[in-house]
């Protein structure tokens, strides 16, 4: 008897799972881009699991349930990669609740950034300095800047995240609002002695985003190129785009905006020294 009791609870329980996940997937539709794109792990025995709870709308609303807490990471190899485009080949990607900011005098340019860079001991900052014993991934975030209308708060929109650590990935998945986190299958970021860059993003058979830039420094900063579209100066386009001081996001089945807060802890004059590469030859 106890044992068919035990049988009828699991059952209850599973249809009632089955049920919610059911109904959160008619509200929390799947996207192209943003935290609801498909996610699929690159390799490994559990890529099928950990696909499969990744995808689980119940499990994440589970994790809503989470407090919020701080992390601390002390960044290195930084490495921006900037677009000036016409706005309107983005303008379709802002999730509904948010608008593009738009650049250049008649407001028809807009900019996409990829930035990656290296972890140092990322972890809650509660750690203290037991942080120093947890590794440091590689990240690159991928990103357009956008705007709360009735706010008017400016921030970033994250159209794709990745990390090269599947438990690093996973947590931010299922946990951060903002970042549409997936893993790769490869990373680096490789500084050579001429101090050119060397930066690879594999993605394997995942759904993380593909990228490979070699870099080399200016003599100086320039005085023209594409970002004369949107910009009257090299020096206003590095203040546009170097800074990451808010993410935002949409919640369409809340009827509301999250905005998470970034510090980057370093005045933006220092943060811009190292940014003036191009590609090599």
């Amino acid at each position: 008897m106890f044992t068919l009791l035990v049988l009828g609870s699991v059952l209850s329980v599973g249809l009632a799972a089955w049920a919610a996940e059911r109904s959160l997937r008619r509200t929390r539709r799947q996207t192209r881009y943003g935290r609801y794109a498909p996610w699929v792990h690159p390799r490994g025995r559990l890529a099928a699991p950990l696909n499969w709870v990744t995808d689980s709308r119940l499990l994440r609303r589970l994790c809503e349930r989470i407090p919020s807490m701080v992390f601390v990471s002390n960044v290195t190899d930084v490495v921006y990669v900037n677009y000036v485009v016409d706005a309107h080949r983005i303008a379709p990607l802002v999730p509904p609740g948010l608008e593009l900011q738009r650049l250049g005098e008649s407001g028809d340019q807009a900019m996409v950034t990829f930035l990656s860079y290296r972890h140092g001991h990322l972890g809650p900052a509660l750690f203290g300095r037991w942080r120093r014993l947890l590794p440091s991934p590689l990240q690159s975030n991928w990103r357009i800047y956008v705007r709360h209308p009735r706010t008017g708060s400016l921030g970033v929109y994250f159209l794709s995240t990745a990390v090269d650590r599947t438990v690093h990935a996973l947590g931010a998945r299922m946990v951060v609002e903002g970042l549409p986190m997936h893993v790769l299958d490869r990373a680096s970021v490789l500084v050579a002695q001429d101090d050119r860059i060397n930066l690879l993003l594999a993605p394997g058979h995942g759904t993380a985003p593909d990228a490979e830039a070699h870099l080399v420094p200016l003599p100086e900063w320039p005085t023209d190129g594409p970002w004369r579209r949107a910009f009257p100066d090299y020096g206003r386009m590095l203040a546009y785009c170097v800074p990451q001081n808010r993410a935002l996001s949409v919640q369409p089945w809340h009827g509301q905006v999250t905005r998470q807060e970034i510090s980057l802890g370093r005045p933006y004059n220092a943060r811009v020294q190292e940014t003036g590469l191009r590609p090599a030859a």
